[in-house]
């Protein structure tokens, strides 16, 4: 295989943050960024489409929902200021993908190895929910996210990330080893979608989650233990 360039990697990002094709969000993206929460009233917040994030030759790629308001719509990186980072980035850092466990900002030195974090939605939206025709049109970069990196495990967090990378091998030419039907989506399922890639879910990291005890520490873990060995 080819060796990634980090100036492809670099390019696609800066892509993605230039998007245009979703007035509405762009629009609350903005909004968000006028109208800042008490505790960032002194921040100054990025408010567009945010772009990936992670190793420029990495073989596990997350697939989130969308940037969080106050989270990466606030500090411009992919699950940076907010609680459903600080529970994703110290998986990362336990299984070795992350250089630490805190994302407080784009500028506090974490540095992801072996791993990519992107979105099926790069905006974020109004009740964390895009519409149908706003995930379509994020289509784009996730397409080509997969071209730029050399995706060996995908962990998709919640349904709609699930979903969408389902949606995207299924249009693929690519020699595919999918199921007849879309599996269903559960926290730890694992499905081979070709012969190098593997597909496996997890509950998202939202506070709806874990304050309720659906998803917690040890099962968010387990996750990425089971894409270390899957990549080993």
């Amino acid at each position: 295989m080819a060796k990634r360039r980090p100036a492809a990697w670099d390019r696609l990002n800066r892509k993605i943050v230039r998007c245009d094709r979703c007035p509405r969000l762009l629009s609350h993206c903005q909004a968000i960024a006028e109208n800042k929460r008490a505790a960032y009233r002194d921040q100054t917040y990025w408010g567009r489409p945010v772009p990936n994030f992670g190793d420029e030759r990495a073989r596990l790629l997350i697939v989130g929902l969308a940037p969080a308001a106050h989270g990466a719509n606030r500090t411009g990186r992919m699950f940076t200021g907010d609680r459903s980072g600080d529970w994703l980035f110290r998986a990362l850092h336990k299984a070795g993908f992350a250089s630490q466990k805190e994302a407080t900002s784009a500028d506090d030195g974490l540095v992801l190895t072996d791993c990519a974090i992107t979105a099926a939605c790069h905006c974020a939206p109004p009740d964390n929910k895009p519409t149908t025709e706003e995930l379509q049109n994020c289509s784009e970069w996730l397409t080509a996210t997969f071209a730029a990196l050399p995706v060996q495990v995908i962990v998709a967090l919640g349904g709609i990330g699930w979903n969408t990378v389902w949606k995207y091998f299924k249009s693929c030419a690519a020699d595919l080893l999918l199921p007849t039907r879309k599996p269903k989506f559960g926290h730890g399922e694992r499905v081979q979608l070709t012969a190098d890639i593997v597909l496996i879910g997890s509950y998202h990291p939202s506070q709806q989650n874990t304050f309720t005890g659906r998803l917690t520490e040890p099962m968010l873990d387990a996750v990425f233990r089971q894409a270390k060995r899957q990549l080993q």
